[in-house]
């Protein structure tokens, strides 16, 4: 996993800048319309990055001056006021604050970058920690926004070779269905190695997993599978098999 914070920062100006290049010229009537979650429009999902943005941002200014990061009965307030915006200003507003969170991020000095350290959500995080909290969420919506508009889209590659290291503890999140499997997972784009364990809990651990049954795809499929965005009308041919029919099951999505 990559623990430098450079590259988790320069993939979400990446993503950033995909979302803008997708969602700016969207006119009301695109942003009303379904995102891949069929409970929110385009719109809404851009109001949940612009809140969150802002979440990160109070998150930043806790580990940069050794407070206290925001505690949960913070969010219920931003939230609010992010879903009284009318779609455009959602929209308008959700870009201008994923930019202003961005540039916080991108303007930290090497000794702060080096020692800003703080715990949230459950975890001791770092920057680069920080940094692949907020890619993982938002290429993931990007990707919401972009395929409702583009069925052939994907989630960007290079967030894709980062996030691919890190989603072990999100298998563990899944819903366990009893069945028994040990499975050999093989990706591609980047290659990698897992063995996925079912039963009572679900486990994700990198390892050589010759003898097993193999589930080849590439990474970005397998990506979408956990976050739960692996449905059939949006599985790569060469991807689509028993074993993932069955594994869409363990991972409703996020």
């Amino acid at each position: 996993m990559e623990t430098s914070p450079e590259p988790w920062i320069a993939a979400l100006r990446n993503s950033h800048d995909r979302l803008l290049a997708v969602a700016g010229p969207l006119d009301l009537a695109e942003l009303e319309q379904m995102s891949y979650d069929t409970e929110w429009t385009i719109a809404q999902v851009l109001s949940h990055l612009g809140s969150q943005a802002e979440i990160f941002d109070l998150i930043m200014d806790a580990g940069l001056t050794g407070q206290e990061p925001p505690g949960r009965d913070a969010f219920p307030p931003i939230w609010d006021v992010w879903n009284a915006k009318d779609p455009q200003a959602q929209a308008r507003d959700a870009l201008a604050a994923d930019e202003t969170a961005l540039r916080r991020f991108e303007s930290l000095d090497a000794g702060q970058r080096a020692s800003l350290r703080l715990r949230a959500f459950g975890m001791e995080l770092d920057l680069a920690g920080v940094s692949r909290m907020r890619l993982g969420e938002h290429a993931v919506h990007t990707w919401d926004v972009a395929v409702a508009l583009d069925p052939d889209a994907t989630v960007a590659p290079d967030a894709v070779a980062l996030l691919i290291d890190t989603i072990g503890p999100l298998v563990a999140r899944s819903k366990p269905d009893g069945k028994q499997r040990r499975l050999h997972v093989v990706t591609s784009d980047p290659e990698r190695h897992f063995i996925l364990q079912t039963g009572d809990a679900v486990s994700l651990t990198e390892g050589d997993g010759s003898g097993l049954p193999e589930l080849r795809l590439p990474a970005e499929a397998f990506l979408r599978l956990v976050y739960g965005r692996l449905d059939p009308a949006h599985t790569p041919v060469a991807a689509e098999s028993a074993e993932v029919a069955e594994l869409r099951t363990l991972f409703p999505g996020f």
